[in-house]
This record gives C-alpha cells, structure tokens and sequence, in this order.
C-alpha cells in the first residue's frame, strides 16, 4: 500500500526498543542488536510487518468494518483523537473499562444512559430537576464522557482492535483474543508479539514514533466508506 522509508523511521526514532533487561525474549527475531544498553529493532522487518499491517487495516476500512484504536497513554491521545474525528473510528484514552468488548451488551446500556443524559442537557430536559440535581447529573455527564466519548456511536463490538501499547493495555488485548477480534498493535521489546495477529515491531513510548507510525494508520483507514 506505501512504501516505508528506513530512514524516516530512524528520524522518529522507532527503532529503538527498551532496556536490554526489560525484554520479551519472544521479540529476539524483530532485533537487530543492542546499543548503550538499549535494544535496537531491525528497521527492515519493522517496515514489512507495518505495510503487512497497513494493508489489513486498509482492506477492514474499505469493507467498512470497524475498528477500535486503544491508547492510554498521554503521548498517542491527540493522534487517537485525530483518527477518531477524521476517519470516523472509535477510540479509547482513558482507562479501559473492563468487558467493554467482552460484556458489550451491558457497558452499551452506559453508552445509551450517557448519550441520553447528554441529550437532555443539550435540549433542556435536565430543566425539571432541581439545581442541584442538575448539578450532579451534569458532573456524571463529565465523568463518563471520558471514558465513553471516543465510543458513544459503536452500536456493536468492533471488527478489529489496534492497540499503541500491548503491555499498558493487555486487557483488551486479552478480550479482542477471547472473542477472536483480530488485533493489530505496536510491539515494543518488552511485548509478546504471539498475543498479536499483526504485531509491529517499534517503539511505543517516543511521541515521534507513535506520531509517525499513527499518522500512517490514519492514512490507510482514511477511506470514502467510512466517511459516507
């Protein structure tokens, strides 16, 4: 689908894994050394396991399937935030709720509550509660919005699960493999790369790296089916 450039990824600093001690001996293959102590990722397989991914993620959108970026950590959220305003894919942030793919059915009853009390403040509907009523309905509006925001309009589980840290957040990792959800996600040294369908071996902690390799994948799912 595109081509990956070796040295942009050396620019934005993907290539560069964790402390030689904190390693995932099943990522052994993805390396091509170690410098200073740090493990070094062999930029040539990292490039082919992410137009592999790519393309995947490419053909899911194009077939109109959903999918459901996991980032909670402050440095991926505002290019979360983009695909998620852009490409029309649900995202999470936040903390990740537990069972939101595995007990959908029940956290989609929240999702439903929070739109409706959404709803209501916007038309006028918290009107016949009393101040302070208003008020605490208004503070369980803002409570909620941060975790179910980015996924207020998924109306069914998701087709496919992309994931910027599999260690962070293994536990949707866990719930995508137990409903056979195929999952795409960023693989540092210190993940294991057998709990991923399509993992991309780089680094997820550098803001340059997860920019780069986020902007790619808003590129790929950024397509006319999900926009109509």
């Amino acid at each position: 689908m595109t081509d990956i450039s070796l040295k942009e990824m050396v620019k934005n600093a993907v290539h560069f894994g964790h402390p030689t001690h904190k390693w995932n001996p099943k990522m052994k293959n993805y390396l091509y050394g170690s410098k200073n102590g740090i493990h070094i990722f062999d930029l040539k397989l990292t490039a082919k396991a992410l137009v592999e991914a790519l393309n995947f993620l490419n053909n899911a959108a194009r077939g109109n399937k959903t999918i459901l970026f996991v980032g909670t950590k402050q440095q991926s959220h505002a290019k979360l935030r983009e695909i998620n305003e852009d490409a029309n894919m649900p995202i999470v942030t936040d903390k990740w709720i537990p069972g939101l793919l595995t007990n959908f059915k029940t956290i989609k009853k929240r999702i439903d509550y929070f739109k409706k009390l959404k709803d209501d403040d916007r038309t006028g509907g918290l009107d016949k509660y009393t101040k302070k009523e208003q008020g605490k309905l208004r503070k369980k509006i803002q409570d909620l919005s941060s975790s179910l925001s980015g996924v207020e309009d998924m109306k069914e589980t998701p087709d496919v699960l992309f994931v910027v840290d599999i260690v962070r957040d293994h536990i949707p990792v866990k719930e995508a493999r137990r409903l056979k959800i195929p999952v795409v996600a960023i693989v540092d040294s210190n993940g294991d790369p057998d709990t991923v369908d399509f993992p991309i071996p780089a680094n997820d902690d550098a803001i340059k790296s997860i920019d780069y390799i986020l902007g790619l994948v808003k590129t790929a799912v950024m397509t006319k089916a999900k926009k109509d």
